[in-house]
């Protein structure tokens, strides 16, 4: 009987304690955001002051890859997370049934292809290796530039956010295509000469200060790009009255004079809602 009553014990007090752990969320006074390095947490750090004024604390956590963010705000080890544009977070709750929302959008880096070898693309020659990130999310959107820029086509209809090698039509140049690279791994991809030329996040070429404006041979378009990187949060806290003054304070004048004078083009702010 004793141990009957001792394993009910047991049993009770996992539930509490996994009831607890259930209730994790968003704590009053105080956000916690998961973010890339450069620019993201830069543009953060500039936030927080602003923010302790208006009794929020800003607990800043830093992440080198693509994939844990999302799990961290998934298990409610963050409040939100800042890295991804939508597409990527398309494929993200496509593939992972995350219930996450945008709560708003702050700025565009604009991809660039670099080389060490050539100064335009035009100098790219026959069968020229370009290096790209593996990242499925990004190809459609280096491909649109590449077409953009004249040196492919894509088929007829394709949607150019989710396009991907296959949906090439016509390839004058006979470029060859390597997207067997992580996105991080890049930059030194392209600082070591590797391929005749690199695709690389903009994100990715600030944090191995790599200056895209004077670096890259050609910068993917600014104008109605659709990658701009978000602040994410689960779908119970879009609502959230510190993550709403979180999005008036990454959308104000003030983060976009700095991230105009710190980044000078590299990093472009994003158009809040109410002024599209």
């Amino acid at each position: 009987m004793k141990r009957v009553l001792g394993l009910a014990v047991v049993s009770l007090l996992v539930l509490i304690l996994a009831a607890c752990g259930g209730e994790k969320g968003i704590e009053e006074g105080k956000l916690v955001i998961g973010a890339s390095n450069v620019p993201h947490a830069e543009i953060l750090e500039e936030a927080k002051p602003i923010l302790e004024e208006q009794g929020i604390e800003l607990d800043i956590q830093t992440y080198t890859d693509y994939i844990i963010p999302n799990q961290a705000l998934r298990d409610k080890d963050i409040d939100a997370n800042f890295f991804q544009h939508e597409p990527y977070l398309k494929t993200q709750i496509a593939e992972n049934d995350y219930e996450f929302v945008s709560a708003g959008g702050v700025h565009i880096e604009p991809i660039g292809v670099y080389s060490q070898e050539y100064d335009s693309l035009e100098e790219l020659p026959e069968g020229a290796e370009i290096l790209m990130s593996n990242s499925v999310a990004d190809h459609g959107r280096i491909l649109a530039m590449l077409e953009e820029k004249g040196l492919i086509t894509l088929k007829e209809g394709v949607e150019t956010t989710s396009a991907s090698i296959d949906d090439i039509e016509d390839n004058p140049k006979n470029l060859e295509f390597n997207t067997q690279f992580e996105a991080a791994f890049l930059p030194q991809a392209y600082l070591n000469g590797d391929g005749d030329a690199v695709l690389i996040n903009g994100n990715y070429a600030l944090g191995a200060e790599i200056n895209p404006e004077e670096e890259a041979i050609a910068l993917e378009s600014k104008d109605d790009n659709p990658y701009v990187n978000l602040i994410v949060v689960r779908e119970e806290d879009k609502d959230n009255e510190q993550i709403k003054k979180l999005i008036e304070v990454l959308q104000s004048d003030e983060i976009k004079a700095f991230i105009d004078e710190k980044y000078k083009g590299s990093v472009l702010p994003a158009k809040a809602a109410d002024e599209e």
